[in-house]
């Protein structure tokens, strides 16, 4: 079955995606991707949105057995789908307001291919489910009860998401019922990983429950393709977390890559791709984003509007939490 592909490299479906301002500072026309010499060799490495070194270690595990990108943000990002001491991924995810733990997800390879659930109950690990979208269906994305249905029928187990713990605290809630963004608590929410193998491979994952105690039925960028997360093999790629409507405002780690194109170093496009953000949101001071990127060879950088985001990174240089400059200061 053919798989569909997010872009055709043409110069008319980029300008179909980007608004005129985006146009403005992408000139693709004179884009040049990173070149690598003759002498370099593109090493295995992978980077995650904020402190999960458990799941960048499980990452890395797969990438030093010469496993592939795709295999590798597979595995690290379903380490925090299973940990139900996180409620901001997987089981133990915070509820929405009518109790219901619903995920969010996507997963792109190195040639394009893209697959997302978007909404989806009962199931532990989303982003599985969405690569078997990407694997196996014609299609990119399935969301709410076709997404449950099409995992039940590839052989995913009915699991009750709801924890006591999250449970509780959402009966607290419900006491006053008030909605805030909580800067780097709450918006920790969710686990973007990018990675790339012994071939020059890059692959992306990224999962989410979403705002706790969000409106049914809401989604943000995480299960998004070119705004929480984007991959293109030429270039790297990009992954974000916060409050996802402003990333797919702005069509966010998609941004970032074609700024990379362009020529910008990972941590000169994350910081492009949050002022871009707040330009449009100018005063504004109540609500976090957190990009980060790798490009082709191997660089990193991030970037965020608040203090307080990190990011880990796994090379053969070391096992780093990153901690990055923001838009403000303290």
């Amino acid at each position: 079955m053919q798989r569909r592909k997010f872009l055709k490299k043409s110069s008319l479906t980029t300008a179909g995606l980007l608004s005129a301002p985006v146009l403005a500072s992408c000139k693709t026309e004179t884009a040049k991707a990173p070149v690598l010499s003759e002498t370099e060799a593109i090493k295995p490495i992978v980077i995650c949105t904020w402190n999960f070194q458990n799941a960048s270690a499980k990452a890395w595990e797969v990438l030093s057995n010469s496993g592939s990108s795709l295999d590798a943000v597979e595995a690290g990002v379903m380490v925090e789908e299973a940990d139900t001491s996180n409620q901001t991924v997987g089981v133990g995810g915070r509820p929405d307001r009518e109790g219901r733990v619903t995920l969010d997800a996507c997963i792109m390879d190195k040639d394009a291919n893209c697959g997302a659930v978007l909404c989806m109950e009962n199931i532990a690990h989303p982003i599985s489910v969405a690569r078997k979208v990407m694997e196996e269906t014609p299609h990119v994305m399935l969301a709410g009860l076709g997404a449950e249905l099409f995992a039940y029928e590839q052989g995913f187990e009915k699991t009750n998401l709801l924890t006591e713990q999250s449970k509780k605290e959402w009966e607290e809630w419900k006491k006053t019922s008030k909605y805030e963004t909580i800067i780097n608590i709450e918006n920790h929410d969710t686990i973007g990983m990018l990675a790339i193998d012994e071939n020059g491979d890059i692959a992306g994952a990224c999962t989410t429950s979403g705002m706790g105690y969000k409106m049914a039925g809401r989604v943000g960028d995480s299960p998004i393709i070119g705004a929480g997360l984007f991959v293109d093999n030429e270039v790297g790629g990009a992954t974000a977390t916060g409050v996802g409507e402003e990333v797919v405002r702005t069509v966010g780690s998609f941004l970032i890559v074609e700024l990379m194109r362009q020529g910008k170093s990972p941590q000169e496009a994350c910081e492009e791709g949050v002022k871009r953000i707040m330009k449009k949101n100018e005063g504004r001071k109540d609500f976090q984003i957190g990009f980060i990127a790798v490009n082709k060879k191997g660089e990193t950088g991030g970037y965020c509007v608040h203090p307080g985001f990190t990011y880990r990174e796994y090379s053969e240089k070391g096992h780093e939490n990153k901690q990055v400059e923001s838009f403000y200061q303290g």
